[in-house]
């Protein structure tokens, strides 16, 4: 079953990787990102279920979710698992949230009031950001 279900995926990775050009590991990069997405919002709401206040509930589910996703990335993107590049790793996440944070200011300063529509506009540009940073720096791969 698993098998099957990895044959999907690389179907669908290489499929798309040929329609946009880009490369299978961005588009690999893509998919984990969502999976990643779903992982994160899930601990986030499991600390809320918990009863976790505002504060802690995001905290607590940033902190898993790094750690997952250092797994998941540097796993099945960048087949590597050393956990010496954890650092560096939580590094590029302090790095593409300022990033979103001052682009959403600067979408701000000019006249994009809605949030929503300014983090949309982000989310590709912050893959990218957040693709090239493990790609050169912390995975060199």
């Amino acid at each position: 079953m698993i098998s099957k279900i990895k044959q999907f995926f690389l179907f669908l990775i290489t499929t798309i990787s040929r329609l946009t050009g880009m490369t299978q590991q961005f588009v690999t990069f893509l998919f984990v990102g969502v999976l990643n997405t779903m992982v994160g919002y899930g601990l986030y709401a499991f600390f809320v279920w918990l009863g976790f206040n505002y504060i802690f509930a995001p905290l607590c589910a940033n902190i898993l979710g790094v750690l997952f996703n250092f797994k998941t990335i540097g796993g099945i993107v960048f087949q590597t698992s050393d956990a010496r590049l954890i650092g560096k790793f939580f590094g590029v996440y302090g790095i593409v949230y300022v990033c979103n944070v001052l682009g959403l200011k600067i979408f701000a300063l000019c006249g994009v009031e809605n949030m929503y529509i300014s983090g949309a506009a982000l989310v590709l540009p912050m893959a990218l950001l957040g693709f090239t940073l493990n790609k050169k720096w912390v995975f060199k791969k």
